[in-house]
């Protein structure tokens, strides 16, 4: 639940990004910061660059103005090869719709980011059982995606998205495509196995009962941010 506890030190930050698409400017002077073990919710109204400051973070997108910095490095002076690195070690992502890939099983498609980064078969199946566990959906290893609820496919991606033992975890928008029940449960199994990794979580949301999971709420509205708490001096 929200509070407000004394921050650490700063694991991940961003300073007066800008970005627009065109002539519609997507961020104007967004500023972010995030520590190791914090849940901070990006909330804001559609449209308001809450997406957008998300793949700005996690160097999806490069920003036209301003800094980002992850553990000291600037990720706007990394190349691609760089950034990919980054996010196939240090991020993981969970999106509103899962995302898996429907030819592989449900363990495989958590084994897949341990395969792809040269993790021997057996180890990866031993590592993505242990995270199904954790998420409650051990017993969906053979199936594939098609075949299981959407909520029990996100608690799969969301086991994917840990397997690796990000620092930095990328949500967005995780319980949209959920009910409520769904959603509820989805958020209490994400957000008790992030804390035990000591995970940094970046929860982009429209939702207060979603937001209410995090430690703050950062507000996006019209490409601008506002930390509700003001725990990180300007």
């Amino acid at each position: 639940m929200l509070s407000q506890s004394p921050p650490r030190s700063l694991l991940l930050s961003a300073t007066a990004l800008r970005k627009a698409y065109g002539p519609t400017p997507a961020l104007d002077g967004a500023d972010f910061a995030i520590s190791a073990g914090e849940i901070v919710a990006v909330m804001g109204p559609s449209g308001s660059g809450k997406s957008t400051l998300l793949h700005c973070l996690a160097g999806i997108v490069q920003p036209d103005a301003g800094s980002v910095s992850y553990d000291g490095q600037d990720l706007a002076g990394m190349n691609d090869v760089g950034r990919s690195a980054l996010r196939r070690t240090d991020f993981g992502f969970v999106f509103q719709f899962g995302q898996l890939v429907p030819e592989l099983t449900c363990a495989e498609n958590v084994a897949l980011p341990l395969r792809l980064n040269g993790v021997r078969r057996q180890e990866a199946a031993r590592r993505a059982a242990e995270w199904m566990e954790r998420l409650e959906v051990a017993d969906l290893g053979r199936k594939r995606p098609g075949e299981v609820s959407g909520g029990q496919g996100q608690r799969v991606a969301i086991a994917r998205s840990l397997v690796t033992g990000p620092r930095v975890l990328f949500a967005d928008e995780p319980t949209g495509a959920l009910d409520s029940l769904s959603g509820e449960l989805v958020m209490d199994l994400f957000t008790r196995a992030a804390r035990s990794t000591d995970a940094a979580v970046v929860l982009v949301t429209h939702e207060a009962r979603v937001a209410a999971y995090s430690d703050r709420e950062v507000v996006v509205r019209d490409g601008r941010s506002r930390d509700r708490f003001a725990q990180y001096a300007a």
